[in-house]
């Protein structure tokens, strides 16, 4: 039973989110990756492809795949990606290792072209993604159960997902945008109390953003 906090203690005596279910691979995420900052391009181009595999279904479905979705997508390297050829589709279409989604997996080779054409234009994907942290002063003094399970979307979160949009990107609408800035640390979503919370929080403070 979750009480109003949203907090679960460990067998370490630590606190920590609810979401990760006791499985011991998602408390593991939950302490060693959801929410910490990267700047790294290709991780966070991977990390957008897979919440939208992600989208209808739950996210440790795809960590439990996610191996298999970096060998079946060239590691999400897009210049390699782009040389995928229709006899690719067809194949990862019958690949037991991921998910068999016909759009989601057209999705990252569409994708993987936008990645390329912003760096053509002079920009990174982590420079242009970044971009659109929110203004601290517009976020919530506390993150609270209440507040997240309640939570889909955020003007920043819709903002990236048009301008995504807008330059041709597909399976990334406003939900599955948030999603992926919680993720990577473009905010941080450890609720109050959690052991995380502050680690990611100094992590932020000493973190670099993407020009």
């Amino acid at each position: 039973m979750i009480d109003e906090t949203g907090l679960v203690r460990g067998a370490d005596g630590k606190d920590r989110c609810w979401w990760h279910g006791g499985h011991e691979d998602y408390q593991h995420y939950h302490d060693q990756e959801w929410g910490l900052p990267i700047a790294d391009s290709q991780r966070l181009f991977e990390k957008l492809c897979l919440e939208g595999f992600q989208s209808g279904l739950s996210w440790l479905t795809i960590l439990r795949k996610r191996e298999n979705f970096r060998a079946a997508f060239a590691n999400f390297e897009a210049e390699r990606l782009i040389k995928f050829s229709d006899d690719d589709i067809s194949r990862l279409l019958t690949d037991t290792g991921i998910v068999r989604h016909r759009g989601k997996i057209k999705s990252v080779f569409n994708n993987a072209k936008r990645v390329l054409e912003l760096g053509r234009e002079g920009e990174s994907f982590a420079a242009f993604v970044w971009s659109f942290e929110p203004n601290p002063a517009t976020r919530p003094t506390e993150i609270t159960y209440a507040r997240l399970t309640n939570l889909t979307k955020t003007p920043e979160s819709t903002a990236l997902s048009l301008a995504l949009k807008k330059g041709g990107w597909s399976f990334v609408g406003p939900t599955t945008v948030y999603a992926f800035m919680q993720s990577v640390g473009i905010v941080n979503d450890h609720l109050e109390g959690c052991w995380m919370r502050p680690v990611i929080e100094a992590e932020r403070r000493a973190f670099k953003k993407p020009i």
